[in-house]
């Protein structure tokens, strides 16, 4: 297993093409931004997209963001995106993403990084502890998690 970062592979056609394929609204979203050239306008300059692969295959996917749903805020940096495929659930290998975050958010000397969600018990699993209710772009209600980067 490996990680690979969208932008920084060289077969970044390939991958979108497997991002494509999830199954999840949000992920949708994701490929449409992606494939569009709009996903640095939309969440910052310096985000990037996270790949959990075994070969040809991807596992488990999330960003590490400057910004995501929740807007305007002044917190930073964003865990967003999260997804694993149906058939890798079960794994946890959304840890071994988590583990590259927090290795991007030391070299940034980032000390919390922030996921908005409206699943309960996920994240926890992770570190992640419930840091406030705030609303979306939408002006819905999301769940506000955050996850202290120990140095």
């Amino acid at each position: 297993m490996q990680i690979i970062e969208y932008f920084d592979c060289d077969r970044s056609e390939y991958w979108l093409g497997q991002i494509q394929k999830s199954d999840w609204g949000a992920g949708k979203f994701l490929y449409e931004l992606l494939s569009t050239g709009r996903f640095k306008e939309a969440v910052g300059e310096t985000s990037k997209v996270l790949m959990l692969t075994e070969g040809d295959e991807l596992l488990s996917f999330c960003t590490y963001a400057e910004k995501d749903d929740i807007q305007p805020t002044q917190l930073t940096p964003w865990v967003g995106f999260v997804y694993t495929f149906p058939q890798y659930r079960g794994h946890r290998y959304l840890g071994k993403l988590f583990t590259e975050v927090e290795r991007l958010a030391r070299k940034e000397k980032v000390r919390e990084v922030y996921i908005s969600t409206d699943h309960t018990g996920l994240y926890e699993k992770y570190g992640c502890e419930f840091y406030q209710m705030m609303n979306d772009m939408n002006g819905e209600p999301s769940r506000v998690y955050r996850k202290h980067i120990e140095g």
